[in-house]
């Protein structure tokens, strides 16, 4: 039977303040007949340099890198807002404290990253694939900068299509990387999303038509720490902690769909497969992981 997140079971397991770690079973797997390769890989995201044109920011994503070049984990992703409001000077910044990782480093741009600034410091094209122990990461970027809301394009469809198509002729499984959730969420939540009219509904229809092989799409933006929903074909689509600032917005006391780990401090997460279970880890800047707990 699937191992999932809900309210009521990760309420039930958690300890407040000092759980920071969920495990799940991908609905892929949940015949129990295949399994995970084993991989080990850091997410961060909203590291937003220049923030209030202040230094804040730029210490932190320094802590965090010096961090996460001791940690285990074969590369990082970033999942955007690089720097804040587009600050072009800041992304020379941001790579020099990146060269402290020493590991290969993935961003997306954010709805902080203009397109352009994005090609010219980080990466073109921008939206890219690798493969990594038979585990295929998309990397889409679907933000703009005069909206929160999230927008996919025909084109990025169509290749969406093809390299889902591309993973099954390998037989690899995937990881999508998108920094607006796709998932509709409304108040008490952000409201922040991929709207049917912006691509959503194709974008759906292209994941189920690839279920057998969806591990999970992970987002930034959010700023809740770990924020995520499992209610569409058990699907786990998650929102990252900030290494920048992350705020409890209560949404389990309002009865918000999906979950929400009770930490809230600024880090990034270790994730890692094996077997047939996803582990994400919450590590807040200068503290030890915290307690692990199977959901």
């Amino acid at each position: 039977m699937r191992n999932s997140i809900t309210r009521r079971t990760f309420l039930a397991t958690s300890t407040a303040a000092v759980c920071g770690t969920a495990t799940f079973t991908p609905a892929c797997l949940a015949d129990g007949d295949r399994k995970l390769p084993t991989l080990n890989f850091i997410t961060v995201t909203d590291t937003h340099l220049g923030y209030k044109n202040q230094e804040s920011a730029t210490k932190r994503w320094q802590q965090a890198a010096g961090e996460i070049a001791g940690q285990p984990g074969d590369f990082v992703l970033h999942l955007g807002d690089v720097v804040d409001g587009g600050r072009e000077e800041r992304y020379p910044e941001y790579l020099e404290i990146r060269q402290a990782i020493k590991k290969p480093v993935y961003e997306i741009p954010g709805n902080h990253d203009p397109e352009p600034l994005f090609e010219k410091y980080l990466r073109k094209p921008v939206d890219m694939s690798f493969v990594k122990n038979g585990v295929r990461f998309l990397l889409l970027n679907n933000a703009h900068t005069d909206s929160h809301l999230g927008f996919l394009t025909k084109q990025q469809l169509a290749w969406l299509e093809a390299e889902c198509k591309q993973a099954a002729k390998e037989d690899e499984f995937l990881i999508l990387c998108l920094h607006v959730p796709v998932h509709s969420n409304k108040h008490p939540d952000r409201g922040w999303y991929v709207k049917p009219k912006n691509g959503q509904t194709d974008f759906y229809a292209i994941m189920e038509k690839h279920a057998d092989r969806v591990l999970m799409l992970m987002h930034g933006h959010f700023h809740n720490g770990i924020r995520g929903w499992d209610d569409r074909g058990a699907m786990h689509e998650i929102c990252f902690p900030s290494v920048l600032y992350n705020l409890n917005r209560k949404l389990e006391s309002q009865n918000a769909p999906g979950y929400n780990l009770p930490e809230f401090r600024p880090g990034y997460t270790q994730v890692s497969l094996k077997g047939s279970e996803i582990t994400l880890a919450y590590k807040p800047l200068g503290e030890d992981v915290v307690q692990r707990k199977v959901i």
